[in-house]
């Protein structure tokens, strides 16, 4: 997902993946012990937690896409299945268990019967065929951006052309089982069904989908009290017919405000329970409210979470703009940008230069590193004056109200220093989303977080000709074909290794420079007793726990 921090789609330590043979090897079930599971306890009166966000772009499942819908989403909406940090394995969730059959073309879901969703209709198979085929469905009102996530599915592309109605590969057997037909082999499948865009929904998505938009009926631990107030609100009220165990709190309010140092001030004055820590002010924060302990969990105290992210900050590159089209000046680019002088003057040393578009959490093979990912002022110039690019003009575009300001400064000053012309273009969000989805820019940034902890993950959505997020509009036929069959690879040894051989061929072409890895860097108040926010962005409200 995006970070709009942006973001747009969205780990404790080590690999990601779920091994191929265990996946292979039959059913599993989740375990009410992971941090990602409910916790018993009883809710505690007045217990609200105030949460900030900046305006979502859908909390509908069906095009939620960026972190401030998905922190909505993801409270309303339980998926088939979700990630443990702590097991580092997926897990069922609105599932009891699964199946896979040899060569992982096709998975057997068993719901949990006795669910419902929160107008009381019951959380069935065909929900899930229903939510799937509206985020296929071209003739939605706005048509989902994130439908890229259901392209294994035999006939999903098929709908997405407006050539079928139906996903030809999702069939229910019986109300409480769900079977799913892909293409071709995808052993990470299980991964891309933990994402909300996949969540079941009710008949009433269907029959009143305007209202559907602004307030989803979910399956979830939280479900909507009123309506999604754009540039106001959304807020959430715990479910008591949850077919988990019912969350502590009584409550999220997520309030929206129009950048950080905004939320910041209201955290200050004792209205926001959780928000982003304002840049330069790591030190100071963790001085006065203390350092998490494992970076990831908030308790009185220990309020700071600055736990690394499967995330990365890194810029796009117009490839369809004549001046980004010269493969030279996108390398020399790259060698000039001082990534630790970024790291250090704007993170506080807080966050980890990125040398690759894998985090290390994702997967730490020294081999993933990128030629021109690194800092090399007199290589960057050399590739200037050997082909003629001194004076060049480039222009960098950023979406503001987003902290990405002095970022953006330092990198001009850096290309300046090997000789290019530099300016800005800052937009507010709408502008900024408008401008590269038409592809009137040259340089943009964008964050993206690990939908699911996949290699596949960081790969197929930015540099796959055809998806949605490639805003570089990068084409290279033999990295799609190498995707397509890195996909195929039930081995899971086999399928890393085949992504780590695309990602050296994106790395050569160079159509995004990565730039850093992201921490949480999230703040808490006294107020939270516990709470825990993972290293895919993601806050674990239905485990919260208030002091009131």
């Amino acid at each position: 997902m995006n970070d709009l921090m942006f973001s747009r789609r969205t780990l404790l330590e080590g690999g990601a993946a779920l091994s191929a043979a265990g996946l292979l090897a039959g059913c599993k079930k989740s375990d009410s012990s992971s941090s990602t599971g409910s916790t018993s306890g009883t809710s505690t009166s007045g217990a609200v937690f105030k949460f900030y966000i900046s305006d979502p772009v859908a909390i509908d499942p069906y095009n939620v896409q960026e972190t401030s819908g998905t922190a909505v989403t993801r409270a309303l909406f339980d998926q088939l299945t979700t990630y443990d940090w702590d097991k580092k394995e997926i897990v069922p969730l609105a599932c009891e268990s699964y199946e896979v059959n040899d060569d992982a073309t096709e998975f057997t879901f068993k719901l949990r019967e006795g669910a419902k969703f929160h107008n009381g209709d019951p959380v069935d198979a065909a929900s899930y065929k229903r939510a799937w085929e509206r985020v296929c469905n071209p003739n939605m009102s706005t048509p989902s951006e994130v439908a890229y996530h259901l392209d294994p599915v035999k006939g999903a592309k098929e709908m997405q052309a407006g050539t079928a109605t139906e996903l030809e590969g999702v069939t229910c057997p019986d109300d409480y089982t769900l079977k799913v037909t892909l293409t071709q082999p995808m052993a990470d499948f299980p991964y891309v069904v933990a994402h909300p865009a996949t969540s079941p929904v009710p008949q009433a998505a269907l029959d009143d989908p305007a209202s559907f938009l602004t307030a989803p009926i979910g399956n979830g631990p939280f479900k909507m009290d009123g309506k999604w107030e754009s540039g106001q609100y959304v807020n959430l009220v715990r479910n008591d017919d949850y077919y988990g165990t019912a969350a502590k709190i009584d409550g999220v309010y997520y309030s929206i405000q129009k950048d950080p140092d905004t939320a910041f001030r209201e955290f200050e004055a004792g209205n926001m329970d959780c928000c982003d820590i304002p840049t330069g002010r790591i030190a100071e924060l963790t001085e006065k409210y203390g350092n998490s302990d494992d970076g990831y969990t908030a308790t009185k105290g220990k309020q700071v979470i600055n736990g690394a992210q499967a995330s990365v900050y890194y810029l796009t590159i117009n490839l369809e703009d004549e001046t980004m089209q010269n493969k030279a000046l996108r390398q020399a680019i790259s060698l000039a940008i001082d990534r630790q002088a970024i790291v250090d003057q704007l993170y506080e040393g807080g966050r980890e230069v990125a040398t690759s578009i894998f985090p290390a959490l994702i997967d730490d093979d020294a081999s993933d590193a990128w030629e021109y990912a690194k800092y090399d002022v007199e290589a960057a110039k050399k590739l200037i004056e050997d082909n003629n690019l001194a004076g060049t003009s480039i222009t960098l575009s950023y979406n503001s109200g987003g902290g990405h300001e002095d970022l953006m400064s330092m990198v001009q000053s850096n290309l300046e220093a090997i000789g290019l012309t530099c300016t800005q273009n800052s937009q507010e969000w709408a502008a900024y989303l408008s401008s590269l989805g038409d592809g009137s820019f040259q340089i943009g940034r964008l964050g993206w977080v690990a939908d699911y902890p996949t290699m596949d993950n960081f790969l197929y959505p930015n540099f796959y000709s055809t998806a949605d997020n490639n805003y570089s509009k990068y084409n290279n036929s033999e990295v799609d074909s190498q995707l397509e069959a890195a996909r195929q690879i039930v081995d899971e040894d086999e399928r890393k290794a085949a992504c780590r051989a695309v990602n050296q061929l994106v790395a050569e072409d160079m159509p995004v420079i990565p730039i850093m890895y992201y921490s949480n860097g999230k703040i808490a108040s006294e107020r939270v007793a516990k709470f825990y926010y993972d290293p895919q962005n993601i806050g674990h409200f239905d485990t919260a726990e208030m002091n009131v």
